[in-house]
């Protein structure tokens, strides 16, 4: 996808984000009321969730936002990096989520709260149904970025957090069996925290510049030096701007006779056609420094 085709879908996200955002927060405040009828600790945990979920649907929000604003001399990619440190943020708060549910799973095994399950049942079947719709909101954009998978996964969250309060609600009323909160609490930490977990590392090989994954630095810097009249390529890097952005740049060192010939500019552009159609990922932003073996032996740093 190209750079033209993010800026083009950044509004709609931006508007699913919006709606998914409205929908959460208003579920969120009727578990909190239902927990105060009931008296249910879980849905009253499960509020926690909602809120937290929130506060990071709120931060995805101003990320898309963000990144609508055009580059600047002095942000010249704009606001692109927003979205993955929206994403490392949420990340982080999932995790201590995930971490919440483990510890008061193990704390309820031992100290079962009493509540009143059938108005926790039908409250954590309206918290499903919201969840469900978001879901369906965020389902067409969630591989768009890191901001709109991070989104993704505060919602699937959310809605194991009430499956995790019906099924505890039905085995409670059918078998008085207090400890069923706890055990499906457990069970959703178990699989919050390994997404949780790939999602920010992932975010944080971003801010590390880390190269893309998928990308093989040596198999490109075999495929420059297959190119007429190059000679050596060092200083190769390669990163990621923010999801769908990867930028390459390195020193091309040619055949001397290349500079005064005026065949610089055909490898210059042999090279840019390279890594924009040789690999998996096309690199579109790719900065190049012709050089002479002249000019290479000169250079006072140098990297491989």
């Amino acid at each position: 996808m190209s750079a033209h085709d993010h800026g083009a879908a950044a509004p709609t996200q931006r508007g699913k984000l919006i709606l998914v955002f409205t929908i959460t927060f208003t579920v969120m405040i009727a578990e909190i009321f239902g927990s105060v009828l009931t008296g249910s600790l879980a849905l009253l945990a499960d509020a926690g969730h909602m809120f937290t979920d929130s506060a990071g649907l709120l931060i995805a929000l101003i990320a898309a936002s963000l990144a609508l604003k055009p580059a600047t001399l002095t942000r010249t990619w704009g606001y692109k990096r927003a979205e993955i440190i929206a994403a490392a943020g949420q990340a982080s708060l999932l995790l201590a989520v995930g971490g919440f549910v483990i510890i008061e799973g193990v704390r309820r095994l031992f100290e079962p709260p009493e509540v009143g399950e059938s108005m926790m049942l039908w409250f954590g079947i309206i918290g499903l149904l919201g969840n469900a719709i978001s879901l369906v909101i965020l389902s067409s954009g969630r591989n768009h970025n890191f901001n709109m998978k991070a989104a993704f996964l505060e919602v699937l969250n959310d809605a194991l957090g009430s499956v995790a309060v019906i099924v505890a609600a039905i085995v409670i009323a059918t078998t008085g069996w207090l400890q069923a909160d706890a055990v499906v609490s457990l069970l959703i930490g178990a699989l919050i925290i390994p997404r949780t977990v790939k999602l920010l590392r992932d975010t944080v090989n971003v801010l590390m510049e880390s190269v893309p994954r998928g990308l093989d630095l040596a198999k490109v810097r075999e495929h420059m030096l297959a190119l007429p009249h190059v000679v050596d390529v060092h200083d190769l890097h390669a990163s990621l701007v923010a999801s769908g952005t990867p930028v390459l740049s390195a020193h091309v060192t040619v055949e001397d006779a290349c500079m005064t010939d005026g065949h610089a500019g055909v490898i210059l552009a042999d090279l840019q056609k390279c890594v924009a159609e040789h690999f998996d990922i096309s690199i579109e932003h790719s900065t190049f420094q012709i050089e002479s073996a002249a000019h290479r032996d000169q250079e006072s740093i140098h990297h491989p």
